[in-house]
């Protein structure tokens, strides 16, 4: 059957390269490409990791070139992933484990509405869950006042999730790795800014860059309903969470370049504290309350033979259970959490790419928070601790065109190297092998 499947996908993305590689040459993130015509490779390291030029396109609001009739992009991902060890005692927490699917198909509008305003804005299917929502979505007011080397540029943002309005890949919204498995096993612990409120608040804010050196923002984020709710729209409310009146998300980084842009460096911190209900269908009542403060730090080297980046990304989390622990929900009334990821990147003429990543997480040990009994997915020992590592290889035939070939190996995984569910199931049992095909248009 395997062989099968193997055969299906080679023939899959065999049929896909031949009808894209006989189109033109394509320019760039295709909407942003057709309306400032330059190549993708102008603004990205390599997509989606943003170059000096793209993190300037992103802050100036998306509005550099012409305006475009009809801003609208594409994307195809199909996936296939293949799990060291499928435990069937649980068959459920392997789903399509070994089978290609259609991971997503989104539609993109993005693009410049005026000479200060512009969006990103994207909606996706869901091949695995079968079902589709809105996606990311930034609108941006951008102003420069004074020279753009030595002035200062001001911004507005409203977007739905904390994180995807920065402009470095050392945030987990826009961090490595840019496409992931949708049905392997993951560690059952992760800060709230780690994409806990994707598509299900709102924010907004006001940043600054001044001289093209200090960049500085202050948000506010709120639950997508009421008048908002189009922010989280086909999110099941059942789905999502809530978080009680205006929760602040601020960020401040120190960025230099040199050698025209060649070399760039940047050195930074941000947090996000949120109170949110345990129930979110039911926003009243106590709250528990998140405190997330990071420190991150990014280099790139950019030519067209060789591009080398590198990011850091350091995240402490205090966690106070004010309305869950009362009610039995925690062992704990208070806990920590901390994660680090660290990752290298080169590619060579911007079409063969290797990235390989480090990846930790640590914290107290909670019985009732971690220790679902669950085989799998649980934690004999109540930990979160989890760490390992990702080696990923890129092939880009065409500059709308991604192979990954990515590999995922556990060194601890919930909490220990071996029997950590309590089952006689070890960490790397949840070492996968993910294979996929990207496609833009």
């Amino acid at each position: 059957m395997k062989k099968i499947l193997s055969a299906r996908f080679a023939s899959l993305s065999a049929a896909a390269l031949l009808a894209l590689l006989t189109q033109g040459n394509a320019n760039a993130v295709p909407s942003f490409a057709r309306q400032t015509n330059l190549e993708c490779t102008a603004c990205h390291v390599s997509w989606l990791e943003l170059a000096p030029t793209g993190r300037q396109f992103k802050l100036n609001g998306y509005t550099l070139g012409d305006r475009q009739m009809v801003p609208l992009a594409g994307m195809l991902q199909v996936s296939r992933t293949t799990t060291s060890n499928v435990d069937q005692s649980a068959p459920d927490q392997f789903p399509k484990d070994g089978d290609v699917v259609i991971q997503q198909a989104s539609l993109f509008a993005a693009g410049k509405i005026t000479d200060h305003l512009g969006i990103f804005s994207q909606w996706t299917y869901d091949g695995v869950a079968h079902h589709s929502n809105i996606d990311n979505v930034d609108i941006r007011y951008a102003q420069q006042i004074g020279d753009k080397d030595h002035g200062v540029l001001l911004g507005l943002t409203m977007n739905n999730n904390p994180g995807l309005q920065d402009v470095f890949n050392t945030v987990p919204a826009w961090g490595f790795p840019f496409a992931s498995s949708p049905v392997a096993v993951g560690p059952n612990a992760s800060t709230k800014i780690e994409e806990a409120f994707g598509q299900q608040v709102v924010g907004v804010g006001a940043y600054s860059l001044w001289n093209k050196t200090v960049y500085a923002e202050l948000s506010g984020y709120r639950t997508a309903d009421k008048a908002f709710s189009v922010f989280r729209a086909g999110v099941p409310r059942a789905d999502a969470a809530a978080i009680k009146g205006l929760n602040p998300y601020w960020r401040l980084a120190l960025q230099h370049e040199w050698a025209e842009g060649e070399h760039s460096v940047m050195v930074g911190t941000y947090g996000f504290n949120v109170d949110q209900y345990p129930d979110g269908l039911d926003p009243t009542g106590p709250v528990d309350r998140f405190h997330d403060l990071a420190f991150d730090a990014q280099y790139q080297y950019v030519t067209d033979a060789h591009r080398i980046s590198a990011q850091a990304n350091w995240i402490r989390e205090r966690q106070n259970w004010d309305a869950t622990f009362p009610q039995g929900g925690t062992s704990n009334a208070t806990d920590t959490l901390n994660t680090f990821h660290l990752k290298g990147t080169y590619y060579y003429d911007r079409t063969y790419g290797v990235n390989v990543s480090y990846f930790s997480a640590h914290g107290d040990a909670d019985d009732v928070l971690y220790n679902t009994g669950d085989p799998i997915v649980g934690s004999a020992t109540g930990s979160p601790n989890s760490s390992g590592y990702v080696l990923e290889l890129n092939y880009l035939p065409k500059r709308d065109i991604r192979l990954v070939a990515q590999y995922t190996g556990y060194t601890k995984f919930n909490g220990a190297s071996s029997n950590y569910d309590g089952n006689g199931r070890n960490a790397r049992d949840n070492n996968t092998l993910y294979l996929l095909l990207w496609m833009m248009f």
